[in-house]
């Protein structure tokens, strides 16, 4: 993985970004994002970087004009592409992540007149792209489930008494998979059941999976069925027996965590999930030598 001196280097102007994008974006030759053509795509020699799609079905005689952004994360955006890009890679690089208050003071300026909200866009943009591809795990693969938000000493006294009796009040359940010394796959839910559970197992794993941990929990009963699965009993002071453990998974929920209260402080429900494909996209490619090109492929949509 580059280092910020060499990404600095590489992404010294505004064109060298552009370059990199298209080549990216469209590596078999430009395409237009409407009707996904090569074919009657012409270049626009006066506005370097814009093209127009001159197909019948889609932009005819005038042609539909699009640029390298149009259609990505990019797209309308005021804000260069030399500092989208940096943003994008310092949040990849960045362990516990990177709030917006941090973005905006390393990379605009505490004084550069940016507000914090536009950093906050961005930041959610690069986010909504670290969704990465459709994978299954194999081999060996923990199932967990765990919950973010407040603990009941920082809640107001009526709600920290409920937040006690009921152990996850207010708080919003993740559940992930993990392949040992491999891949993560995270999501938010909105309960616990055994339809739920069930359905993000068989999900989530291949057919050559030779192991399934889980804890205890009932909604994990039925993977016996079809699944080699294993548990192990936290309840009876049970963690690790034999190859059967939580503990790789437990190590991710930990990751999650002290990034969300150490950087963020505080994540919203509806937000969550954002955070939570950076974590995991962060987390599959820490051994990836092309991070910064391959999270620049999953930007347009």
């Amino acid at each position: 993985m580059q280092n910020l001196a060499s990404f600095d280097r590489m992404f010294a102007t505004e064109e060298a970004c552009k370059e990199y994008l298209a080549a990216k974006r469209w590596p078999d030759g430009v395409k237009c994002p409407r009707c996904h053509r090569k074919e009657g795509v012409y270049a626009l020699k006066a506005r370097p970087f814009h093209w127009a799609c001159k197909n019948k079905d889609c932009g005819g005689r005038n042609g539909y004009r699009f640029s390298v952004i149009t259609h990505t994360i990019f797209q309308d955006t005021k804000i260069s592409l030399k500092l989208w890009f940096k943003v994008g890679f310092l949040m990849m690089t960045a362990k516990k992540g990177l709030s917006s208050l941090q973005v905006r003071r390393m990379v605009f300026g505490e004084y550069s007149g940016t507000d914090w909200r536009t950093c906050w866009y961005i930041c959610h943009r690069w986010r909504a792209a670290m969704k990465g591809d459709a994978i299954s795990l194999t081999g060996e693969v923990e199932i967990d489930e765990t919950y973010v938000g407040g603990k009941g000493y920082n809640m107001h006294a009526k709600k920290s008494k409920a937040a006690a009796l009921t152990g996850t009040k207010n708080k919003v359940a993740v559940i992930g998979a993990i392949a040992r010394k491999g891949m993560v796959i995270a999501k938010v839910i909105e309960n616990t059941d055994t339809a739920t559970l069930d359905g993000f197992v068989h999900s989530a794993v291949g057919p050559n999976v030779s192991l399934i941990s889980t804890d205890e929990h009932s909604g994990y009963r039925l993977l016996k069925r079809d699944l080699p699965h294993q548990v192990v009993r936290h309840s009876a002071g049970q963690y690790v027996v034999g190859a059967v453990h939580t503990n790789t998974i437990e190590g991710f929920w930990s990751l999650l965590k002290r990034g969300i209260m150490g950087s963020y402080h505080k994540v919203s429900k509806d937000y969550l999930p954002l955070y939570v494909n950076e974590f995991s996209w962060r987390y599959n490619n820490r051994n990836n030598p092309n991070a910064f090109a391959d999270l620049i492929t999953t930007c347009s949509n």
